[in-house]
């Protein structure tokens, strides 16, 4: 130890404190000696400065060596005490220990060497402790930071399943709304297309070409509103877990040529070409046909409504593991990649502001991943602006009865 240790030596008796001073000096050690003759001035001292240890008499004038010890202790004076004794009673050395001392050596043991060995193992135990309780209080003042933070977190957790709660039940809501509200217009709409196909049969009497024309407007715009509102039917059913596939067996091969003749006209009126090619080894198949066709008939006729010139294909075939693939290839606008995720999104329409040129519910494709999910298959897309967009849907060839 080459810094500077100050001890404290506590002994009424000039002689003995002499002594432990002259052993403490023989050390070759930088030493700073203070010296107290009695319990109430050790205590004074204490209070006012540092030591690295203390020497005391078991036997003072005011209170003995294990009183001195105890106060010490109840003060909080971080500090070794080593005690100094005449006696030769174990259970005295054993009390002292009890009460916080270092360690205990006998008047009679002691010398230089003798003292060494016991100053500086008490000063080592020292200095082990107090690292010992500075790792506590670090440790202990980190599990109250963690403390803290944990319950900062259940108090966030329990604000967002409150959220969580109030955005189910305003989605439960939300949903609810548009079942009900799509479910009322269509019985007025349904009126509206049935009274204009009347009036197109000529029904009860001819009408002007004039006229007939804007009532095949109307019935053009009430199809294309009723046809929104089926979408917004079925997403609410998907959306609220209510809507249930119906799967039976039928012609794949037979069933897509049947769709994609009932769409044909769409693109023959834009002057598109639209193509299919069919492989398959075995053609039958277990799906729900209602949900099936739908997803074909909006991934076509977007192939078709985003299509200024070119064409679009219709790509049917078979994969391993009973697992079927249809392809719907189109030379359209186009996707750009930042869009390729959310245009799968409900009410989410890649161009939405006012002036775009294809409108809708933005619910097309969100009902088509919906659907084909249910079928226990998957949608991908791989795009290009200006280049056009391939759809290409997976499923199971045999879908499980519920």
């Amino acid at each position: 130890m080459e810094e500077l240790l100050s001890i404290l030596i506590v002994d009424d008796d000039e002689v003995d404190r002499m002594a432990v001073r002259r052993s403490l000096r023989q050390l070759g050690v930088k030493l700073e000696v203070t010296e107290a003759p009695d319990c109430d001035n050790a205590i004074a001292i204490l209070k006012e400065n540092i030591f690295d240890c203390v020497f005391l008499d078991y036997r003072l004038p005011d209170r003995d060596g294990l009183e001195l010890v105890k106060q010490v202790r109840s003060l909080h004076i971080k500090v070794p005490l080593i005690v100094l004794t005449g006696q030769g009673d174990e259970q005295i050395a054993v009390d002292l220990m009890k009460a916080g001392a270092s360690d205990y050596l006998s008047k009679s043991w002691v010398s230089p060497e003798r003292l060494w060995q016991v100053l500086r193992n008490a000063i080592r135990v020292h200095q082990a402790e107090m690292e010992a309780e500075l790792a506590n209080k670090r440790l202990w003042e980190s599990n109250e930071l963690l403390r803290r933070q944990n319950r900062e977190l259940e108090r966030q957790r329990q604000q967002i399943e409150l959220q969580n709660r109030k955005l189910a039940e305003a989605s439960r809501l939300k949903s609810q709304f548009l079942a009900t509200m799509s479910h009322e217009l269509r019985t007025p709409m349904n009126a509206i297309m049935g009274f204009s196909q009347l009036l197109l049969r000529q029904y009860p009497d001819p009408l002007a070409p004039q006229q007939l024309d804007m009532v095949q407007r109307i019935f053009n715009n009430a199809q294309h509103l009723l046809t929104m509102l089926n979408e917004v039917l079925d997403f609410s059913k998907i959306e609220a877990g209510q809507f249930y596939l119906e799967p039976k067996e039928f012609n794949l091969a037979q069933f897509v040529e049947l769709t994609v003749q009932e769409l044909r006209s769409l693109a023959v009126e834009k002057q598109l070409t639209i193509e299919v090619n069919i492989d398959l080894e075995d053609a039958m198949i277990i799906n729900d046909q209602n949900s099936l066709r739908q997803v074909l008939v909006n991934l076509i006729s977007n192939a078709i409504k985003f299509t200024e010139t070119g064409g679009v294909w219709i790509n049917v075939q078979e994969k391993c593991d009973d697992r079927l693939v249809i392809a719907i290839k189109d030379t359209g606008i186009g996707i750009a990649p930042d869009h390729l995720q959310e245009i799968f999104e409900a009410f989410r329409q890649v161009n939405q502001s006012n002036a775009r040129k294809h409108y809708g519910t933005g619910l097309g494709l969100a009902i088509v991943d919906s659907l084909v999910k249910l079928m226990h298959g998957k949608v991908t897309v791989d795009s290009e602006l200006g280049c056009g967009s391939i759809f290409q849907v997976e499923f199971p060839r045999y879908l499980k009865y519920n």
